[in-house]
């Protein structure tokens, strides 16, 4: 089987959008649980309704993959998995290495969509001589010194960072240096990187605070609904009680004291 160092999804050099790119694996996600209900074709409605994109956007992604499914039957399922497969670079084996195993570095070890999906998780490392030699996941964890020859011995192109945020760009700078040219970034941070090295980042915090927005928004609207202070945008804003003897306007109190108004970011 192929390895990753030698072989790079054709995505780029066929000229397909970004956006394109990122809405692949939803249709792949959405076909392989169709497949694995035997389901042999669907239309391009259901499917965009599977991947939460309109049937539109679906049809034009698709005819970047030159596949434009046929009148009245529909997108052949078991095709359109190899097709999405291919294009993503999945038909390979990816050797994958993780840095940082505290408790996401090693759930990320344990997690088994990696191996379906394409993914070899060929080493994980961490900075901590403790964790030298003990096994995650089966893995035993390998010492950061040690990172460079990993890198190499395992032909790895796809590094994970799970360190905390003030070793994550270290840790990148040495991870690029030995020749990874993607990585996945869950350190609280924005990496610096060259040319020619694709960063993509996942933040779970960022993640909820937009959802919190959302919620507050509803609970808004509800309230709005409800004949509450947002039913009326011209009505004149509710009386804000006086603070509490000993405290001051923008602070409130909260189980473990004083607790700001508005949390910094």
């Amino acid at each position: 089987m192929a390895t990753g160092r030698t072989h790079r999804p054709a995505t780029r050099s066929r000229g397909i959008p970004e956006a394109t790119v990122a809405r692949l694996p939803l249709y792949l996600r959405a076909l392989t649980a169709l497949s694995e209900r035997s389901v042999p074709t669907v239309s391009s409605e259901e499917l965009a309704a599977a991947a939460g994109v309109n049937s539109a956007k679906l049809r034009k992604d698709f005819s970047y993959l030159g596949s434009y499914g046929t009148r009245g039957v529909g997108y052949d399922v078991e095709y359109l998995v190899y097709q999405i497969s291919r294009e993503l670079g999945l038909t390979q084996d990816w050797p994958v290495v993780i840095v940082g195993i505290g408790n996401l570095g090693a759930a990320l070890a344990g997690y088994g969509g990696f191996a379906s999906r394409g993914f070899r998780v060929a080493a994980l490392i961490d900075a901590d001589p403790a964790m030298t030699g003990r096994p995650v996941a089966g893995i035993p964890v390998q010492h950061s010194d040690d990172l460079e020859r990993i890198v190499e011995d395992d032909g790895v192109s796809i590094g994970v960072i799970a360190t905390p945020a003030g070793v994550a760009q270290q840790v990148c700078d040495r991870l690029v240096a030995a020749g990874v040219t993607s990585i996945l970034n869950f350190a609280p941070t924005v990496l610096s990187v060259p040319d020619g090295v694709d960063v993509r980042k996942v933040d779970l915090s960022i993640e909820l605070q937009i959802l919190a927005f959302h919620e507050q928004r509803k609970a808004g609207e509800e309230a709005g609904a409800d004949g509450g202070p947002a039913a009326d945008a011209d009505a004149a804003p509710a009386a804000v009680p006086p603070a509490p003897r000993g405290t001051t306007g923008g602070s409130r109190k909260g189980p473990d004291g004083d607790v700001p108004a508005v949390m910094p970011a």
